[in-house]
């Protein structure tokens, strides 16, 4: 085993931090796409369909980001190299 082989272990508080930020990624995310329904439904007058519609996006979205994230976590504590699949 060479020394460049060895990979130094991420800090407690850092992992900390990335597990935090879960769930400002979901509540984000479905934001994100409420404002978006909104504001095309302001526009388009045709409150409340694509609110909904944006909404359910944004959920979707929301849970996606959190299942990359569990992926992410799951690669570093298998070892495997983050990098690969940014």
């Amino acid at each position: 085993m060479k020394l460049k082989d060895i990979k130094p272990e991420k800090s407690i508080l850092r992992q900390v931090f990335e597990a935090s930020t879960v769930g400002i990624h979901f509540v984000l995310c479905m934001f994100a796409g409420l404002a978006i329904g909104y504001g095309l439904d302001y526009l388009l007058n045709t409150f409340p369909y694509l609110s909904v519609i944006f909404f359910i996006m944004g959920i979707i979205a929301g849970f996606r980001e959190v299942f990359r994230i569990a992926k992410k976590a799951e690669r570093m504590t298998d070892g495997e190299d983050d990098r690969k699949n940014i």
